[in-house]
């Protein structure tokens, strides 16, 4: 059976680090490579070296100390720019020069004012610049959730018989629904003859929501390789999330696919990028969220105490995450109360519940909610069957 391990490429430090207000210095993206590395990331896009001076000694500075993973630098379909990025990871021990251009005919006419065949010959050239200095390059077609099908299978043939190694099918905008974007990458692998002498990668970005979905259908379709951020970050409405495809992957045995992530440091490095990059991770963001574990509806609240699988498909512990949560409110019940009573060290009779549960409903009406110390306080005020621990 051929192995369906699915490449896990880090941006955030290129694309991630392009969110306004998310911009970092040279220590502060090693400190983040580091932590990609030990969580297992294959390949870490680690800038643009040729935007700015600090952007390219950054790459620098990181292709110098990543020691397994492949380091990468993203460049246009301009020597320049190749040049920049080769210099920039001369001392990386598996370098990637990812370099490309646009194919859809938005990007044709109106951003290059030109056609087909020219982007063609500009697509074949860049992909042999780049391989004047690595053998690994990556190219990518920009927009090519919005490309034709003939003509982008025409490209990536042609680029893959220049010498890229990975051909990177970007939905640039969001675009896609799911069914088209893994429709894309069926047609690649069907209607590309040398297809077999690259990895297809999915660069998928969030507009309309469907970032995770798209990739994951892509990987379904064939995809292996998957370009993604922590925490979702990127240009616009961010991208693909590491966290989201990686966990779907695992939960998902039946499809067969895994991936070289250590699960157990999601959350951990995820609150290293939050606080690194100035930018919260909104509380109900899967996986990751404060609040992906916590519970608060009754119902809900009461299943999961009697067994966690009734409303919890990942174990917190297995993505590094402080614990499930149940959060008292006034949709909570007695249960709930019950349980937070029992760890607060009060045992209680039913009798006695069903009282304090109608004090604590009022409570939980006047507050968004309920605190250890409003469940003392009340415990004060009730003595009769308790047993104070």
């Amino acid at each position: 059976m051929p192995d369906k391990k699915v490449f896990i490429f880090d941006t955030t430090l290129r694309d991630g680090e392009q969110v306004p207000g998310c911009k970092l210095n040279s220590k502060e993206k090693i400190e983040i490579a580091l932590e990609l590395e030990a969580l297992g990331v294959d390949i870490i896009e680690a800038g643009f070296p040729i935007s700015s001076p600090g952007d390219f000694q950054s790459v620098s500075k990181i292709a110098g100390v990543i020691k397994n993973a492949i380091v990468c630098g993203l460049s246009r379909a301009v020597l320049k720019d190749i040049e920049a990025a080769a210099q920039a990871l001369k001392n990386a021990k598996r370098p990637r020069i990812h370099t490309g251009i646009g194919t859809s005919d938005h990007h044709i006419k109106s951003k290059f004012n030109s056609n087909r065949e020219e982007i063609l010959e500009r697509a074949i050239q860049c992909v042999k610049w780049a391989r004047n200095f690595t053998d690994d390059v990556e190219f990518y077609a920009e927009d090519a959730g919005r490309t034709d099908n003939e003509y982008l299978a025409k490209v990536i043939e042609a680029v893959i018989a220049a010498g890229a190694s990975t051909v990177n099918i970007p939905d640039t905008t969001g675009y896609c629904l799911p069914h088209q974007y893994g429709e894309k990458i069926a047609y690649l692998v069907n209607n590309v003859p040398n297809i077999d002498k690259a990895v297809i990668s999915c660069h998928c970005h969030n507009d309309l929501g469907l970032a995770t979905a798209n990739s994951v259908s892509g990987v379904i379709h064939g995809a292996r390789q998957v370009e993604c951020t922590i925490n979702g970050l990127g240009e616009r409405a961010g991208n693909t999330s590491l966290e989201e495809v990686v966990m779907i992957l695992k939960q998902h045995h039946a499809l067969g696919f895994h991936t070289g992530i250590k699960s157990q440091l999601l959350n951990p490095v995820s609150r290293l990028v939050a606080d690194t990059m100035r930018m919260p991770v909104q509380p109900n963001k899967a996986i990751v969220g404060s609040n992906a574990f916590a519970h608060s509806s009754g119902i809900h609240q009461d299943g999961f105490l009697k067994n966690a699988l009734t409303y919890e498909i990942i174990n917190p512990e297995e993505v590094g995450a402080e614990g499930s949560k149940i959060v008292l409110t006034a949709r909570s019940g007695r249960s709930a109360l019950a349980h937070r009573f029992q760890k607060l060290g009060y045992q209680y009779s039913r009798n006695d519940i069903d009282t304090l549960y109608v004090q604590f409903l009022k409570i939980a009406d006047r507050k968004k909610e309920v605190e250890d110390s409003d469940l003392r306080d009340l415990a004060g005020k009730h003595q009769p069957e308790a047993l104070i621990a």
